[in-house]
This record gives structure tokens, sequence and C-alpha cells, in this order.
């Protein structure tokens, strides 16, 4: 089922009664979900992810705008006639109920000519209880399970209905990192199996960008960037989505482009086709050094933490925004841990230029 938010906004009156007016948690989104793909809601807490999920399922209604699952305006629909199964962050499960007989719940709820037999509920109810691996389960209390197995019960009984459209609220957030990773890898095996359009909400931006075909990342309200998780990372619009994705996070320093050359201080690290002399905010990837006894970018040196495959190189350069540069390299690079300063090359496509004022991506090209 495609989904088509158009022009979507939502507006809540100001809790501050002093300053009046109304807060604007989703402004102007505009987006087509294609039908069956898996996309990541992404954004910091606050942004507006869970508002726009609220207003898909009905939940909420849009201050302006309009929501179409496929050719049908669904805007005015009430959340039980859409079609939609939605999983929360607290699972909302039914403590004195067993687990079939919260999978079986929606079903007892239909009426007219939807409504089933007891054998046919109980049919998709094991149908539902196998997709997600807990037909051994059936009789026991949500007390009596784990974090992990709760979340399942969850996705099974969203899942019994056969909706038209999923929707995860940060599904995983509650669980342990061990079980996180193993639940959002079921939720991808689940999603493809059953080719339901599903959007999952996270500010976990390597749970949103390990799982979903396509990312929407989110700013204030605002949609900042759309596209595959990968083409997003290493092609973002502006410095918001730079930062926001990667792990460890991107060095951005303080940057000029001088007589076409890139210059972090004094240091001139990369050759451009830039030609206009400006200020720029330079984002640097971890994975964009190269370790060079001549290197031209230099960074007073504090420690190197070994991670198996990889060494992390944490020093520290006094035009960078955080207190510290992060630079990951091969653990067969030799590195002097005991020297003052640290030498690098740069990778030029691992290295991103952005407006000092707009702070939006600038392209550029290096020259040898």
């Amino acid at each position: 089922m495609k989904i088509s938010l158009e022009h979507l906004t939502k507006k809540f009156p100001n809790r501050n009664r002093k300053e009046g007016g109304f807060v604007t948690a989703v402004n102007d989104f505009d987006f087509v979900i294609p039908d069956g793909k898996l996309v990541g809601l992404l954004g910091p807490s606050g942004c507006g992810k869970s508002t726009m999920l609220n207003m898909i399922c009905g939940l909420e209604k849009p201050t302006s705008g309009r929501i179409y699952f496929g050719e049908d305006d669904v805007t005015d629909l009430p959340p039980e006639n859409r079609g939609v199964g939605m999983v929360f962050q607290s699972y909302a499960l039914y403590p004195h109920l067993t687990v079939r007989q919260n999978i079986m719940f929606p079903l007892e709820n239909l009426k007219g000519k939807d409504k089933l037999t007891k054998a046919e509920m109980e049919e998709k109810v094991l149908e539902a209880a196998r997709l997600v691996q807990i037909e051994r389960l059936m009789e026991r209390r949500p007390s009596e399970m784990s974090g992990g197995q709760q979340q399942r019960v969850a996705i099974a009984r969203a899942l019994v209905k056969k909706p038209k459209v999923l929707l995860l609220d940060e599904p995983l957030s509650n669980l342990d990192a061990r079980l996180r990773l193993q639940t959002r890898e079921e939720i991808r095996r689940i999603q493809r199996e059953t080719q339901i359009t599903t959007v999952f909400v996270t500010h976990d931006q390597e749970e949103a960008m390990s799982i979903s075909d396509m990312i929407v990342v989110m700013e204030a309200g605002v949609l900042q960037q759309i596209g595959k998780p990968q083409e997003v990372y290493d092609d973002p619009v502006n410095l918001f989505v730079a930062k926001f994705l990667g792990t460890p996070a991107i060095n951005v320093f303080e940057g000029e482009i001088r007589n076409g050359m890139l210059c972090i201080g004094d240091e001139a690290v990369l050759k451009t086709n830039l030609r206009e002399d400006r200020r720029v905010w330079t984002g640097i990837r971890p994975e964009g050094f190269i370790l060079q006894e001549d290197g031209p970018f230099s960074c007073e040196m504090i420690r190197m933490e070994v991670m198996g495959r990889d060494t992390s190189v944490v020093c520290r350069h006094p035009l960078c925004e955080a207190e510290t540069v992060r630079a990951i390299v091969p653990t067969e690079s030799k590195v002097d841990d005991d020297a003052e300063r640290v030498r690098f090359a740069l990778k030029p496509f691992k290295v991103e230029l952005f407006d000092w004022d707009t702070r939006k991506r600038i392209r550029f090209e290096t020259e040898e």
C-alpha cells in the first residue's frame, strides 16, 4: 500500500499560556512512501516523528494537508477503518491475558462481514505467532516473558489482521543492546516476508540505516532529506544530516577556502576546484583519515583505542567543533601513541564542505 503525505502540518496549542499561539510539530511534510517498503523515520527526540506516525494511523488529525493510502483519502477516516497495525514503544499488552488472547484480541472486535469464526481466529493467531516465532509461548502471560518476547507478541498482534500498513513507534528502545540487534533483524525478516508497507520511527540512526529501504531525516518538524541509507550517509544535503548520521560521528572543523585550497587553520589539507575564498564548515568522516608521516593535516595525539579490526586514533584540534577528533584506521597501521602529534592525509570522498551561514552542502571536486 503506497502512502502519500501531502503538505502535512500539525500544530499544537502552546503549553506556555503567557506566550500563547501554537507550536508546530510537523511543518509542510510532503513525501510518498512506496508500496511494500520499510521506511525509517529518523530524527532527534522532539523532531515530530511520533506525531507524524500518529497522523498516519489516525490518532492525530493534521492541522492542514492530506493523507492517502493508495488512491484513497484517509485524512478524516477513524483509526479503526484505516487498516493500520501499530506497535508502541511500551508494547501495550494486556497483562491478564495470555499470548494467544493478546494476539486474538483485535480479531474478536471484528464485526459484520469481517467477523470470524473461532476456528478462523485460531488459525490466524497461530499464523501470526509462527511469523514472529513465539508459537511455543501461547499460554504465557506478559509478566512471564522477556522484553524481546513481549515485543514479538506486540508485533504479532499488529500483524494478525493483515494490515495494509504497519507502524512501529520506537519499538526497540526498551530492549538491551543484544536483544535490540536481534529484534531489528526479525522486524526486517518479517517485513520482507509479508511485504507490508512499514514505517519505523527511531532516533537511533544505526538502527534505521541497518534495516530500512529508505530513511527520512527530520529536524524540528521539517523534512531534511530522503534516500537510501548509504546514499544519505555519503551525500548529506546539509550539516545537520551529516552530523546526525554516522557512528562515530563526523568530525566537524572550521575551515576556509584559500586560492582553491581547503585550509584548516594554517594547514592546506586538500586542493579543490573552488575558486571563491570563503569560510566553510569542513566535515571529515572518521574513516576518511590516512596515517601519513608527512601528511598535510596534524592533530595533537591523545590516545589509541584498539577495536579488533580497526584502531581509533583519538586526538585534538583547536578548530574542531567537538572536544576530540576520532580517526578510524586499520589495526595494522603503525601509530606511535607516545608521539605528541599525529599527521594524516585525507580521503577526498570522505571530506564534505558546508556553507558557513546556511550550512548547506557545497559540491566540490579535488584537483591533483
